[in-house]
């Protein structure tokens, strides 16, 4: 697992733009606004640009790769065509399969499974219906929360509506598979419930 993942603040900002079927981010280190990371989904067929641009848009299939600045593979997220639910892969570096998100019927605000490849529920993705507020928790125990409302660093980077804070709590051991789900979920939660 890559370093960059050790640490527990994310800044994530979504690429603008009138034409753009392709979902693109890049990821800061909100204390010094350096960019760790890039969210690039460069592989896109011909159909599934042009489907992006009509209503079926959240049907589309994607695969968003994540690399270091300097060009190394840290996870990729993946989903193929979706007609109800989605069930959306992350793979490693290495292009092992390291979990799911397997999204819940009739979930209010967005709910996904979070499962490892064995498909055994690591936490759940909960968000609310009233704000863009997801938290990963497992037996009330919260691992992680992403947001749009965020007042302390980084917050002269929040000018547009596609910018989100991850905060992975402190008890997530740095070197934690976990981390990569965690990270994932952001474009999970952009790309199948926001779009």
């Amino acid at each position: 697992m890559n370093p960059v993942l050790n640490r527990n603040l994310f800044f994530v900002k979504e690429h603008v733009g009138m034409f753009k079927a392709s979902n693109n981010y890049d990821i800061y280190d909100p204390d010094n606004q350096e960019m760790i990371m890039s969210c690039r989904e460069e592989k896109l067929g011909f159909f599934t640009k042009m489907l992006r641009f009509t209503d079926y848009k959240r049907m589309t299939p994607f695969n968003v790769e994540i690399k270091t600045p300097s060009g190394e593979k840290v996870l990729t997220v993946k989903r193929g065509v979706s007609i109800f639910l989605s069930t959306v892969e992350v793979l490693d570096e290495n292009e092992n399969l390291i979990g799911k998100f397997k999204q819940k019927f009739f979930s209010i605000g967005g709910k996904f499974d979070v499962i490892d490849p064995n498909d055994k529920t690591l936490c759940t993705l909960k968000g609310k219906w009233t704000s863009w507020d997801f938290k990963f928790v497992k037996d009330d125990i919260e691992f992680a929360h992403v947001s749009k409302k965020w007042s302390g660093i980084g917050k002269e980077l929040f000018t547009t509506a596609d910018n989100y804070m991850l905060q992975i709590d402190e008890k997530i051991p740095a070197d934690n598979p976990i981390r990569l789900l965690i990270l994932a979920a952001v474009m999970c939660i952009d790309m199948v419930l926001k779009e």
